[in-house]
Order: C-alpha cells, then structure tokens, then sequence
C-alpha cells in the first residue's frame, strides 16, 4: 500500500503544477485592473504605477510565474493584494471554517443518505420506497442558495422566539469568543511561527476546540450556528448517495449468496450489515470522493448566503478585487484538499473488497 500511495503523490505532482499554471493564467484574464479595483477609479496613473510595482505587476507574466512558482516551493504564497497580509495567515483563518462545513454536510449526507437508501431497498417499490425518490429527486433538483435563503428566513425570523430558532449567519453568537486549546493548556507558542500557525489552524476549528477543551457552551453555539449551512449544503449529495445506495443494495441483494443466507435463516439484519452493505458500499465510496468537491464548490454559495467567512466567500471577494495571490493559493488549496480525498477514497477499496489489489 505504502508503494502505492507514493506512485499517486508522485503523480500529483505534475497535476498541482498544472493546476497552479492553469490557475495563474486564468486570474490576469479577469477583467479589470487590480489598482482600479482595490484604490477606486479615481486612482492615478502613477498611483497605479507604484502600485504595480509593489505587487510585482509591472513584470512580464512569464517572470511573474517563475517568482510565484519558486516562493510556492518553499511555501511561500505571497501576501495579499488587498489585505496586505501573508496569504497563508488568510488560509489559516479561513480554510477551518469551510472544512467544518464540508465535513458536517458529508457526515450529514453519508448517515442520511445511506439510511435512506437502504429503507428504499428493503421497502422496494412500496410507499416508502417511492416517498424516498421523491424526495431525493426534490433535493438534487433544489438550488442550494435557494434552499439556504429559505431555511434562514424560516428558522432565523419566522420561527425567531421559539424553541426552534436556528441562527441565520455567523459562527459564534455575538459577545461569544473561542479560546485556542494551545493557551487553555498553557503551551508556550511563539507567534508567527510554522508551530503556531498549525495550532491556529486547528484551534479555528471552533467545535473541536470547544471538544477537546470542555468548553460546552462554545461547542453547542458553534453547532447550532452550523446547522442550517450544513442542511443547505448537504441536500444534493444526501440525495444522490441515498440513490446510488438503494440501486447498488437492490443488485447486491438479487445475488445468490444472499439467497443462499435467507435459506438458512439468517436474520434479515444480519444479511444487510454483515453481507449485502459492505458489499454494496463500493459505489457508494466512489461517489463520496466526486461528491467532496461538489461540497466544496458548494461552499461558495452557502459561506455566502450564512454569512460564514470561509474559503469560499473569500475566493469569491477575491476575484472581484483582483486578489491574485488569494485566487491562486486558495484554488490550488481547494484542489489538494480534493486530490486527498480521493486518494483516501481509493484506499479504501482495499478495506471494503479484499478483490481489490493497490498496486
């Protein structure tokens, strides 16, 4: 397995370049100027000048990439256009909260996608099985903006003073502050390092630092703040897994060694859990790994509409300024993130069908 997964990393490699070339290109096509975007109209042409200067604009974009590519290898993403800040400080805060909200609507779409799935096909052609398909053909139809409106109109105002309220936007209720693990436990952290960034990185994961600290009262606001985004997001995969679950248990349970199991009597929950689900995960997995990137994606929409400063929100405020740095780095970001995940996804064949050989 270990020579396996260095062949994939290695392959990876001529991927991300492409992908950062591809990236880079495609930012300087925007149109605009980046000096009119982020001084206003109204700048000068020698504003602009020294402007472009600063950010190493007034290159060729042949020079520009070669110095973006040797800064990248020693990872080094540049600073912010519009923040002036290092763009790996940005990713730190930011790049949490949109992994939060991909995890919980993956976790969210898995338990109730598969579940529904498998009632759809132990109840095959029944009322329940053609309620399941109903809804799951509403929940890939639905538009995710359209559905994140909704609920926060319906949980954040309508039902506002009840015990169903829901927060409409934000990640923290106002007055509210999460305190990194690595100062609770008292570590000594030199500011501005690599160590520090790592463990910033982590602690802006706000429910599991409130885990792993004990503090309840941050981890029960950071949920609740966290569930009408992950509901919005989680819609169209939950209905898709839940499809391709039902299909690939319908197949698996039409085999003969599942009939060969029901006539020795084996309990109807013994022949799902322990034979026919691990069998019919296979298709199952390989959608997760397509979905990830759908819910990445998806989090452009759904940071938006809730009001959540993550990946997403910030590619999207960078593209209307111009903010190449931002563009490149959080993109290429975005796509390692997904390369992962599939990798994870293709081990995890091994596990599910001892067939299948990783070479």
């Amino acid at each position: 397995m270990i020579p396996y997964i260095l062949k994939r990393l290695l392959i990876s490699i001529p991927v991300l370049f492409g992908i950062l070339l591809l990236t880079f290109v495609l930012a300087r096509l925007i149109p605009g100027d980046p000096c009119k975007a982020i001084l206003g109209e109204k700048a000068t042409a020698d504003v602009c000048e020294r402007f472009e200067k600063k950010f190493g604009l007034d290159k060729p974009i042949t020079t520009q990439f070669v110095l973006y590519s040797k800064r990248v290898v020693t990872g080094d993403f540049g600073n912010s256009i519009r923040f002036s800040r290092p763009v790996t400080q940005i990713l730190v805060e930011r790049f949490p909260v949109t992994i939060e909200l991909a995890m919980g609507g993956l976790i969210v779409a898995i338990i109730v996608g598969v579940f529904l799935g498998i009632i759809s096909a132990l109840r095959h052609n029944s009322s329940i099985d053609v309620a399941t398909m109903v809804i799951a053909n509403v929940g890939i139809s639905m538009p995710v903006f359209w559905l994140g409106l909704m609920l926060a109109y319906l949980f954040g105002l309508m039902l506002k003073g009840t015990i169903f309220w829901l927060p409409p936007s934000g990640r923290l209720t106002a007055g509210l502050s999460s305190i990194p693990f690595y100062e609770v436990w008292g570590w000594e952290v030199v500011y501005g390092s690599t160590k520090a960034k790592v463990l910033e990185f982590f602690a802006n994961h706000y429910i599991l630092n409130a885990l792993i600290t004990g503090n309840w009262e941050i981890f029960k606001d950071a949920i609740r703040h966290m569930i009408l985004p992950i509901i919005a997001l989680s819609t169209i995969p939950m209905a898709i897994i839940a499809r391709i679950t039902r299909s690939s248990l319908l197949e698996v349970l039409g085999r003969d060694y599942i009939r060969t199991a029901k006539a020795k009597g084996v309990k109807s929950f013994d022949i799902v859990s322990k034979h026919a689900l691990r069998n019919a995960m296979l298709p199952v997995v390989t959608i997760l790994g397509l979905q990830m990137g759908g819910l990445l994606s998806g989090a452009v929409l759904t940071e938006t509409v809730f009001g959540l400063a993550g990946v997403g929100r910030m590619l999207v405020e960078a593209i209307y300024a111009r903010d190449y740095p931002i563009i490149q780095t959080f993109t290429v970001m975005i796509a390692v993130a997904y390369m992962l995940i599939n990798l994870i996804v293709d081990i995890s064949y091994g596990f599910l069908d001892p067939r299948v050989r990783l070479e």
